[in-house]
């Protein structure tokens, strides 16, 4: 099995890089198994605190591969083949460490559906973001037509995925879906320096705060507020909280370990 995903350790961060540039850094099945083989390599791994998605070449990903897909002869080799998308990215999105994806050039498909699939998104200016399945005669089938309409209004992820029609990173980001913006080569660089801040965080509160924030969506207000309460209560009684109130008294960075 050729290597689709590469990873590389980068300070905290563990920074993975969709290679298939000649095919635009299409997804197909090895690149599903190879990022639920990098999770699993990386989630006890003290030494990542983080993680950065990107592709190499001029775009982040074209979606899933075509070439792969054409291949099927039998209905049930593409619901196995969606179903290892769905869990890796599902993986991903679960993951106890943040993720962000750094995007550039275009994000269509299931490219983007990897990009919604992680905590934080950055795309440089210009770049395209959009589902255009619907072109296809299908709908995404890898989270999309469930991620976006949670991460924008639903009218616009209707309008998204209902035409196919793209929208740029400028809009993205009015509308929430793009946390920040990056001058074009520079979408890397800015998902690092993010991912940065994030490493600098107490690990065992940066993985309770991203499951308190993704679980309590799914709770009435008071039951999440009773989550949250719990969950705040044991991190008070981790070593973290107390180098965290010390090195704060001191006035520098906290150095916390995870315990």
């Amino acid at each position: 099995m050729s290597t689709v995903l590469r990873m590389e350790l980068r300070d905290r961060t563990a920074v993975l890089t969709l290679d298939r540039p000649g095919q635009l850094n299409a997804i197909g099945s090895e690149t599903a198994d190879q990022l639920k083989q990098i999770l699993a390599d990386v989630r006890d791994n003290d030494d990542v605190r983080a993680l950065v998605l990107t592709g190499a070449g001029r775009a982040f990903s074209a979606g899933a591969d075509l070439g792969e897909i054409e291949s099927f002869t039998a209905p049930g080799q593409f619901r196995a083949f969606v179903g290892r998308l769905t869990e890796a990215f599902a993986l991903l999105e679960d993951f106890p460490k943040p993720s962000v994806a750094a995007v550039h050039g275009f994000a269509f498909g299931g490219g983007l559906e990897l990009a919604l699939a992680c905590d934080l998104r950055v795309a440089e200016r210009g770049t395209r973001l959009g589902l255009p399945e619907m072109k296809l005669g299908v709908l995404p089938g890898a989270g999309g037509t469930q991620r976006l309409p949670r991460l924008l209004p639903p009218a616009i992820a209707k309008q998204m995925i209902l035409t196919g029609e793209p929208i740029d990173a400028e809009r993205a980001h009015a509308l929430g879906l793009v946390n920040e913006l990056a001058e074009p080569g520079g979408a890397l660089k800015t998902a690092e320096a993010l991912a940065a801040k994030l490493t600098a965080g107490a690990p065992l509160a940066l993985a309770a705060g991203k499951r308190l924030i993704d679980y309590g969506l799914g709770m009435d207000l008071e039951a999440a507020i009773a989550y949250e309460r719990e969950t705040v209560a044991v991190l008070f009684s981790t070593e973290d909280r107390a180098e965290g109130l010390k090195a704060f008294r001191e006035r520098r960075p906290g150095d916390f370990r995870g315990v």
